[in-house]
């Protein structure tokens, strides 16, 4: 394994309002935050609204495109929504390609529903394969969410199984992405 820490890049993938996917993130940051092997950036989909026109000179699109083609591998911390993901995040997804190429994804999700986001993950994964994207085994769920909230209205999740959970979610991504650079400097990845 290399001595580098892999970059992370965790994306925020909801806009709408009264989202809960920034207090999910947060609590996720700070999973990542405990680990030596790994450095996290976030990119919130509020702060970097795409054109819906798939426009890759769009300056939106030309600002974020260093910060995921610098990434090793991606978190994508998403609602679901009608049994999918956000328009936002698939806008976001198809406005690059090459920076999602041969770099694992790992999943943070969430619903109202006892699903807890499954769909929007499953649906995730058709979208980044794609992309030659790889998404790891393993997911933090949370089903009902609103139940892991308190009622101050503070995200407090259950954190024995949660931390458990994204701990092996991480460990999984952090295995791939270290393969996937690794076979990346001996030779380039074409799709």
């Amino acid at each position: 394994m290399s001595t580098e820490p892999i970059r992370v890049v965790v994306i925020v993938g909801s806009t709408r309002a009264g989202r809960l996917a920034p207090q999910v993130a947060q609590w996720f940051v700070g999973q990542t935050g405990q680990r030596a092997d790994l450095v996290t950036e976030v990119v919130d989909l509020l702060d970097h609204p795409m054109p819906d026109d798939l426009d890759d000179t769009a300056p939106a699109v030309v600002a974020l495109r260093p910060v995921l083609a610098a990434a090793d591998a991606f978190v994508f911390v998403v609602p679901e929504y009608n049994r999918g993901i956000p328009g936002p995040l698939k806008t976001l997804i198809d406005n690059y390609n090459a920076e999602w190429e041969a770099k694992p994804a790992g999943f943070v999700t969430y619903g109202l529903s006892m699903a807890g986001g499954v769909r929007a993950v499953e649906h995730l994964r058709q979208i980044l394969a794609e992309f030659h994207s790889v998404g790891v085994k393993d997911v933090a769920i949370f089903p009902r969410i609103l139940s892991h909230f308190d009622t101050a209205g503070a995200f407090a999740p259950e954190l024995e199984g949660c931390n458990a959970a994204a701990k092996l979610m991480l460990d999984q991504l952090v295995w791939w992405a270290d393969a996937l650079r690794t076979a990346k400097a001996k030779r380039p990845y074409h799709s």
